[in-house]
């Protein structure tokens, strides 16, 4: 029997205090303006007006820093950057990875310039990026950053990792602590569950195989979001029914798509090649399943460092997303949005789906298979295509169907690849169709019994 350990109150103190904050921040949900939403998301939405239209001028300054600086990294090799072992891992790039960010910084200079061919700066492809989607993801990475110690330095996640396991590990062979993931990523921002998922990742709290499952399965499309999606195709009265049917989809494809290749097939291994341990998730007999949760997050709190020590933490944090993430968004998610746009790449994509639609009986079944594939180029694309069909039930399926999928390169899918967790473009693209063939029928069903 596991001897129970003593605590003193500044260790209780020290778990409770910034948990409490990092939950209220990041889980509460909270009505404003009328839509639900988390204080995280707020803040960040008061940092983008404070900043207004110089935010688009700071984010195409850091894209091109980001570019040459990791240019001149590669070309010199100056000491004190490849003898920091930070500033070498964020600039010391592959060359796959420096070809990616010169991309991003060339599209971001023609775009904001308006210089160059329409096809990279157009209000679909390259400015919907740096307009619309940059500056989100510029101030909720501020902020997210600065603020994740709280979710993970504290105990926070060992407290509710050890009291979830009994449901993550039967449900969806995951540890508890993935749930915390979830719940950031379904009430605030998808990207902050990625995030939260990749700096666990990198601190061997989850394995090839979990991370690369909890990246792409739970990283749940946001309340918010989703009643933006609804909007666009007008059938705003079934938000309800919708989200309801979302939340089943997913729930779906989150038990049935972990089993399939590529997921399956990857290896329940830490970062650094060793096993997954199966210990630290075992109550041990004799002790309760709380009593035994609150010491795993007091021994964590016992740990870790004080302010200075967190606020180091959260500046990295900042750092390594602003700078790694945001120039990978805008390559990755501008050539996506290009393809989409200006080629009929997306429309034969689509074509296999007919069969598949009218077997659901789902009308307007043609012109509904060229908005299935092409939300892997962005989520909101189907809803926008989707609002010049006549059928209620169809778009209704779009609109269920483009936020069931998850994977899109204009955020997620462009935020997984820029992050340390283990999957490739060909593998986000199979999973994606994979959720599409899991969720559709699902979705189908749902609207049958609606409309």
């Amino acid at each position: 029997m596991a001897e129970k350990q003593t605590h003193n109150i500044k260790t209780i103190l020290t778990f409770i205090i910034p948990s409490l904050i990092g939950l209220l921040l990041f889980m509460t949900p909270i009505s404003y303006q009328d839509a639900i939403t988390i204080p995280i998301a707020i803040v960040s939405k008061g940092l983008q007006a404070f900043f207004g239209d110089a935010l688009t001028a700071i984010v195409t300054g850091v894209v091109c820093f980001t570019a040459i600086a990791s240019i001149i990294t590669k070309l010199l090799k100056p000491a004190f950057i490849t003898q920091h072992s930070f500033l070498n891992s964020l600039l010391n790039v592959t060359p796959m990875w420096l070809i990616i960010r010169t991309f991003g910084a060339v599209f971001i200079v023609l775009t904001f310039a308006q210089v160059g061919p329409a096809a990279i700066n157009s209000g679909d492809t390259g400015a919907l990026v740096l307009n619309d989607l940059l500056p989100v993801l510029f101030c909720v990475f501020i902020f997210a950053g600065m603020l994740l110690p709280l979710l993970l330095n504290f105990g926070l996640l060992e407290f509710f990792g050890t009291l979830l396991t009994k449901i993550m590990r039967p449900l969806f062979n995951l540890p508890g602590r993935s749930a915390i993931d979830c719940m950031a990523s379904w009430l605030g921002d998808g990207s902050v569950g990625i995030l939260m998922t990749s700096k666990q990742y990198e601190a061997r709290f989850y394995t090839q195989r979990e991370a690369a499952v909890i990246g792409t399965t739970f990283s749940a499309v946001s309340i918010t979001f989703s009643l933006v999606v609804i909007s666009q195709v007008k059938l705003e009265h079934l938000f309800v029914p919708f989200y309801l049917t979302v939340c089943f989809a997913g729930f779906m494809a989150a038990i049935i798509v972990p089993k399939l290749p590529p997921l399956s097939w990857k290896k329940d291994i830490y970062i650094d090649d060793t096993p997954r341990q199966l210990d630290d998730e075992v109550i041990p007999a004799g002790r309760g399943a709380f009593s035994w949760a609150l010491e795993q997050a007091l021994n964590k709190a016992s740990k870790a460092g004080g302010l200075k020590h967190t606020i180091n933490d959260g500046m990295k944090n900042v750092i390594d997303m602003v700078f790694g993430v945001i120039p990978v968004v805008m390559a990755i998610g501008t050539l996506a949005l290009i393809v989409a746009e200006h080629t009929p790449i997306f429309d034969y994509l689509g074509m296999p789906f007919i069969p598949l639609l009218e077997l659901l009986q789902v009308p307007e079944a043609a012109a509904a298979s060229k908005t299935i594939v092409v939300g892997f180029a962005d989520m909101f694309l189907p809803s926008i295509l989707a609002s010049s069909i006549q059928s209620d039930m169809t778009r209704f399926i779009i609109a269920a169907m483009s936020v069931t999928q998850l994977i899109y390169m204009s955020e997620v899918g462009a935020l997984l690849i820029g992050s340390k967790i283990p999957v490739n473009i060909l593998e986000l693209f199979v999973v994606f169709i994979l959720r599409t063939l899991v969720t559709l029928p699902i979705i189908a069903g749902v609207a049958h019994l609606i409309f």
